[in-house]
């Protein structure tokens, strides 16, 4: 299983750890991964992602699961969320056709 954020597509980086007296070791920066289980407004359920969390601070920022899935693009999305996202695009136009 990849670290990877289905939200935003965050993956590890690499850099070095530079001690006092200058000595170069590589190392990787790894993102800040939880499990979280997130509501979705629209369609009624809960949905269990594993998600930086800066990606968490941007759900809430941006007014919930939904706003930030219909707002993202669809290439750092998980193949997870892009299906939420077209789920909740088909409720969003249903329930606007009605």
């Amino acid at each position: 299983m990849t670290r990877r954020c289905e939200l935003t597509g965050t993956l590890p980086l690499s850099g070095n750890l530079r001690s006092h007296a200058e000595n170069k070791t590589k190392r990787t920066f790894r993102p800040n991964l939880h499990v979280v289980t997130l509501l979705s407004d629209v369609l009624g359920r809960k949905v269990r992602l594993r998600v930086s969390a800066r990606a968490l601070k941007t759900v809430e920022h941006r007014g919930g699961l939904d706003a930030f899935l219909l707002k993202a693009d669809n290439d750092v999305l998980s193949p997870t969320c892009l299906k939420l996202k077209r789920e909740i695009q088909k409720a969003q136009a249903s329930k606007a056709a009605a």
